[in-house]
């Protein structure tokens, strides 16, 4: 059941994320024969707020009118990461739990629930800027910074931003079935679905150690990663054992040599299909992944989506003949 919804707004609250929730489920499209949800905009602090933006919200209703919701949505907000909130908020979330209803974060909202326990013993996920510090803040949460959102019912929570949208949409097809779902996505001019989870979106810069026992061999590898390595040869370039690059490897990076490279090769095709218009096997063989089926499975295993779908996010439709 999905026919009240409460967007629940605290001081500094973002309006993108407010308006996601306005957007999917504050609209009356019964013309088109989509369900229609009653729909409330909640002030936690005040009949009027404060946006992030510099520009005031103002709104009737208060906390009691969560008591009636079906689905209490949490926007993200600024400084939502190091604030206390009005234990009246929090208490009214837990009697939400409670009673059945559904509780919905996008981005740190995720910090509101966590303040409630919601998040205790549950997976959970934020923006990945913030899911470090979620982790720490609430260590019961499961924290899992790679994905979009997660339904751990009646707990749900979304990345940053634009993955709102998936996690609402998630929820209309539930409740609704996936042609209104399909429907509001084409009325929004999203995707109903999209493939893979934040790690495509994340910006990782190569690494570098600030010891000199394996930077040369780094540098080294960066400028080959086309070719093949063994652990052998990257000792004898760095003029040790094997045993002992391996240890001082290991030591300096965090990581074993042949995940390095891998993350490495995974960065480098990001760079190239985001800014050539190479074919997949062509990149493949730049990356030293060989051909385009192994690219795919190592890139899907990295970063949950395919080479070709972060090429589309990324670029655009392409007009060159790729392969999968």
């Amino acid at each position: 059941m999905l026919k009240n919804v409460a967007a629940l707004l605290l001081d500094e609250v973002h309006p993108f994320e407010l308006g996601v929730l306005c957007e999917v489920f504050g609209l009356d499209r019964s013309d088109e024969g989509l369900p229609v949800h009653d729909f409330a905009v909640v002030s936690a602090e005040g009949p009027v707020l404060q946006t992030h933006a510099g520009f005031t919200i103002s709104t009737p209703h208060g906390l009691d009118r969560l008591e009636e919701a079906d689905l209490v949505a949490v926007p993200a907000g600024s400084h939502f990461m190091d604030r206390e909130y009005p234990e009246e908020v929090l208490d009214a979330l837990r009697r939400a739990v409670d009673r059945g209803a559904r509780v919905l974060s996008v981005c740190s909202g995720a910090y509101v629930l966590g303040a409630a326990g919601l998040l205790d013993g549950r997976r959970c996920t934020t923006h990945w800027r913030h899911s470090t510090e979620l982790a720490r803040r609430f260590p019961r949460a499961v924290v899992e910074p790679d994905v979009l959102y997660v339904d751990e019912g009646p707990v749900i929570t979304s990345a940053g931003t634009a993955a709102g949208i998936d996690a609402c949409l998630h929820l209309v097809r539930q409740a609704h079935g996936p042609d209104v779902a399909n429907a509001i996505a084409r009325r929004m001019v999203v995707p109903p679905h999209r493939d893979g989870g934040q790690a495509q979106y994340i910006k990782r810069p190569l690494p570098r150690t600030a010891c000199d026992t394996v930077g040369g061999t780094l540098a080294w590898m960066e400028r080959h990663l086309d070719q093949e390595m063994t652990v052998e040869q990257l000792a004898a370039q760095a003029h040790m054992s094997p045993r002992t690059f391996a240890r001082r490897f290991q030591q300096e990076t965090g990581t074993t040599p042949y995940r390095w490279l891998l993350r490495q090769r995974v960065l480098l095709a990001q760079h190239l299909l985001e800014t050539s218009d190479e074919t997949m096997d062509v990149i493949a063989g730049r990356t030293g992944f060989g051909n385009a089926a192994a690219l795919r499975h190592q890139f899907v295993k990295s970063l949950g989506t395919t080479p070709n779908s972060y090429r589309r996010t990324f670029r655009g439709p392409m007009s060159v003949s790729e392969a999968a």
